[in-house]
Order: structure tokens, then C-alpha cells, then sequence
């Protein structure tokens, strides 16, 4: 995500959901852990969005 590829960041965030959750049902680690390392994800993808999207008002409006 450091890159800053939108895409690939959402891709590859599916993909840690995805394995986190089967993690969880199979009893690797508890749901609450899954949740909680889902949801630290998903901040640090929505800031990198915002943080985008930002630029790129910045831009046009320049």
C-alpha cells in the first residue's frame, strides 16, 4: 500500500480478508483478532484513498 496503487492495494486487501477470515473459522486465531486486523487494514486503505483523492482536488484546482 506504500506505493500508492489503488488497485492493487484492493486487491491484495481481498486477499488478507479473505485468509483472515478462513483463519477464524478454522480456528487459527480468534474471530475478535480477525476483526480487529481487518478493520486496522481497512483504516490504513481508506486513508491512502483519502489521501489520493485529496491530491487530486489539489491538482485540479491548481
Amino acid at each position: 500500500m506504500e506505493a500508492g496503487d489503488l488497485e492493487a492495494a484492493a486487491r491484495a486487501i481481498g486477499d488478507a480478508i479473505s485468509t483472515l477470515d478462513r483463519a477464524a473459522a478454522k480456528g487459527v486465531i480468534h474471530k475478535n483478532n480477525a476483526a480487529r486486523r481487518k478493520s486496522r487494514l481497512m483504516k490504513r486503505f481508506n486513508a491512502l484513498v483519502k489521501a489520493r483523492l485529496q491530491q487530486q482536488q489539489q491538482q485540479q484546482a491548481s
